[in-house]
């Protein structure tokens, strides 16, 4: 056939009316078995290709689902953050993985602003959006009143109380980490991190880390916490200056594998052992932890599980056309490797 193959070259190559086509493309149980195994073959032997806009547009429903990454600094795509820390990947994966057996597609995006982030929504025709990152209290009121199901992930913020939201005991996980390294004599231990006042997950894994010294009877002291970017490169800065304050830093908790990997590379190329002059302990447990040399200590929150529950709850919202407000907070794990040592 020449052009664009159309519903009505289906129907006539099948011996059958346009209706009988529709009903068996929308799955409407009109059609005998045998006649929706004629309406296939013919689909399939003369390669139509449904018109995903036209059928958006008769259902109500495009099947595509949203991710929205965080947009942290200048010029961030989200290809960049895919591989500036596999974080990401690995939460995508899961996504897309539930998304795919349920019959859904994955469009992904980080836009800058709120207002951008309603346009594309709307632009896409999105049945639901997974959020990462924080927004203001109108933002998450005029989705509320749009009815758009929406999943946040790791959100801390005091607004979206009307959404699903995915996270991870954060605190918990600070506390553990600490505690790890305290339990192998460490007492003057770095707090790396991105920005804290600026990131729920940050400042909750901070209240872990205080709390542990805090029990610990160790006075928290300001100079121990050092912050930059999320990324290996940031890392790599923060143990640069872990290695000027000399040696009476013995142990670093960073708040991501990611971080971690840039400070063991700065310890690294400094002459300097890990972890025979510096414990290291992460948060995450990426798969690259179990690789790298020595293997990272961390603590190992189900990244792709996480995932796969986002994705399952957005369209348990879309399904159901509620918006359900739950919060399902998974449990962490000490995971423990080469990269901690007790110390005299």
């Amino acid at each position: 056939m020449r052009g664009k193959i159309t519903i009505r070259d289906v129907a006539e190559y099948a011996g059958v009316s346009v209706a009988t086509v529709s009903n068996v493309i929308n799955n409407i149980s009109k059609a005998s078995e045998e006649t929706k195994a004629r309406v296939l073959k013919a689909i399939e032997e003369i390669g139509y290709q449904p018109d995903y806009t036209a059928r958006t547009l008769a259902k109500g429903r495009s099947n595509l689902i949203g991710i929205m990454l965080p947009i942290t600094e200048k010029g961030d795509e989200p290809g960049i953050l895919l591989r500036n820390n596999p974080f990401f990947s690995e939460l995508v994966s899961g996504i897309e993985y539930v998304a795919r057996k349920n019959g859904y597609d994955i469009l992904m995006s980080g836009i800058e602003t709120d207002q951008k982030i309603k346009k594309w929504i709307n632009r896409r025709s999105l049945d639901g959006l997974i959020l990462l990152g924080i927004h203001p209290k109108s933002f998450y009121d005029e989705m509320k009143n749009n009815k758009l199901p929406i999943v946040l992930v790791d959100s801390y913020d005091k607004h979206p109380k009307a959404f699903h939201r995915i996270m991870v005991d954060d605190e918990g996980g600070g506390y553990m980490a600490t505690k790890h390294l305290l339990d192998l004599g460490h007492r003057n231990i770095v707090f790396a991190t991105g920005n804290v006042h600026n990131s729920g997950v940050n400042l909750k894994r901070f209240e872990g880390y205080k709390r542990a010294l805090s029990e610990a009877g160790i006075e928290f002291r300001e100079e121990l916490v050092i912050e930059d970017h999320v990324t290996s490169n940031g890392g790599y800065e923060i143990g640069k200056k872990i290695m000027d304050m000399g040696k009476k830093v013995t142990a670093v908790f960073a708040v991501a594998d990611i971080l971690a990997f840039g400070i063991i590379k700065a310890f690294t190329i400094n002459k300097k052992r890990v972890p025979e002059d510096y414990s290291i302990i992460g948060f995450d447990d990426i798969k690259s932890c179990e690789y790298v040399t020595p293997g990272l200590t961390t603590i190992k929150q189900d990244i792709f599980k996480k995932g796969m529950a986002a994705a399952k709850a957005l369209i348990d919202d879309i399904e159901s056309g509620m918006l359900c407000d739950d919060c399902i907070i998974h449990s962490t794990e000490l995971i423990i490797r080469e990269s901690t040592k007790k110390i005299k």
